[in-house]
């Protein structure tokens, strides 16, 4: 499933509505301007619905990019299994990518140790 379609669904809209919109923010459109310029393009969405479309929008990216990155780490360690990279694509929090990055994260070395 697609961002796109994952917040069609959330936000019980309809897919070409929340392109639209994306496509939007993505060229550097405000909020505001989009909730009164751009109503035909958004299907008359109000600034209310666009905002937590926004949010869900920059959140589920921010969820995306975590993942690439904690799998490609826990791969350059050498320890990336088919369950563990299972594990991190099923994930929908951020709190559980890092949940399952915790074990592989580099230690911290004291100083004591590094003298």
């Amino acid at each position: 499933m697609t961002i796109n379609e994952q917040l069609a669904t959330e936000l019980n809209l309809k897919l070409w509505q929340v392109e639209n919109t994306v496509n939007l923010i993505d060229e550097g459109n405000s909020i505001p301007f989009i909730s009164r310029y751009r109503k035909e393009a958004t299907g008359e969405l109000n600034d209310e619905i666009l905002r937590t479309l926004e949010e869900r929008l920059n959140y589920l990216r921010n969820l995306e990019e975590k993942k690439a990155d904690v799998k490609r780490i826990i791969e350059e360690q050498g320890n990336l299994t088919e369950e563990i990279a299972a594990a991190i694509d099923n994930v929908v929090k951020l709190s559980e990518v890092e949940d399952i990055y915790r074990p592989f994260r580099p230690k911290r070395k004291p100083r004591a140790t590094v003298a």
